[in-house]
């Protein structure tokens, strides 16, 4: 990995810790619809002025079905959900719960592509379950009902995105910048019919405005390019790393702009979760960072 990767990973990775920050400055203004509505219109319009300067054409009809459900699985659902929990919970803890993806996509795999579970990975699913009720027992406890349930909404989130990446393994073969965008645009359509059921709670103010923007703008069109760049330079094995990145801009973002405590149970509970996510996933450290 050169030190331009390394520089991109690193970016990738504190622009993803970022948007976790933007959505528990915005959620409880706008609520979540009408705040990942924003997101991913943002979003799509981006990518959509970078494919006129590109000229690249979206066949979207051609390819809908597909984009539909990458759409579906891979943004939409799984933004709502974090954008309700992120009503309750920290910035540090959406994040961290949102690592938790690649667990759940191990135990999915072994169901769906019948990929049968090492052992080294079975004991990194229990150590990342563990992270997790280290990280969120306190919370539950203190928030109550409500607490358990934006939890669950992360958890749900971070399955639908297992489920996605599984689906991937089966999917048309699509070039990842029309992807990128066409999935976009089908989750700009899927959440457009949700907008009456959960109106805008407070007046748009221009920092509200400008955190929906750098959510759709930077933390969304401009992160995927960067990651699809890493993808295409390094592999996928080595954009993996970003999954244990996120979590510790997560946690310093939310200390620096928001004041959150960093308790030993979120220290404790996502060092649990990385070492789960690295043993599940057999990533290696090492093999990633060797220059090719």
């Amino acid at each position: 990995m050169s030190l331009a990767s390394v520089l991109r990973l690193v970016l990738l990775a504190a622009i993803w810790g970022g948007s976790f920050l933007f959505m528990r400055l915005t959620a409880s203004s706008l609520g979540p619809v009408f705040l990942i509505e924003g997101r991913v219109l943002a979003a799509a319009l981006c990518l959509l002025l970078i494919s006129f300067y590109l000229r690249r054409k979206l066949s979207f009809l051609s390819h809908a079905k597909h984009f539909f459900i990458i759409g579906a699985f891979n943004t939409a659902l799984p933004f709502l959900m974090f954008a309700y929990a992120a009503q309750t919970l920290n910035a540090s803890t959406l994040a961290i719960l949102n690592s938790t993806a690649p667990l759940f996509g191990a135990v999915i795999a072994s169901v769906w592509q019948k990929e049968r579970l090492k052992v080294k990975a079975s004991v990194g699913l229990l150590i990342g379950m563990l992270g997790v009720c280290v990280l969120v027992g306190q919370q539950a406890l203190a928030l109550g009902e409500q607490g358990l349930l934006a939890i669950s909404a992360c958890l749900l989130a971070a399955f639908m995105y297992s489920v996605s990446a599984n689906y991937t393994k089966v999917a048309p073969v699509v070039a990842p910048f029309e992807n990128a965008h066409g999935s976009l645009w089908a989750a700009v359509i899927i959440v457009l019919p949700l907008l009456p059921l959960i109106p805008i709670r407070d007046p748009i103010s221009l920092p509200i405005s400008l955190s929906v923007l750098a959510l759709g703008i930077v933390c969304t069109s401009f992160a995927y390019l960067l990651y699809f760049r890493l993808v295409k330079d390094d592999g996928p094995a080595s954009a993996l790393s970003v999954t244990f990145l996120v979590p510790l801009f997560g946690i310093v973002w939310g200390h620096l702009f928001l004041e959150e405590a960093i308790g030993l149970n979120t220290l404790l509970g996502a060092s649990l979760v990385i070492i789960g996510t690295i043993l599940v996933t057999g990533f290696s450290f090492k093999k990633a960072l060797k220059k090719r």
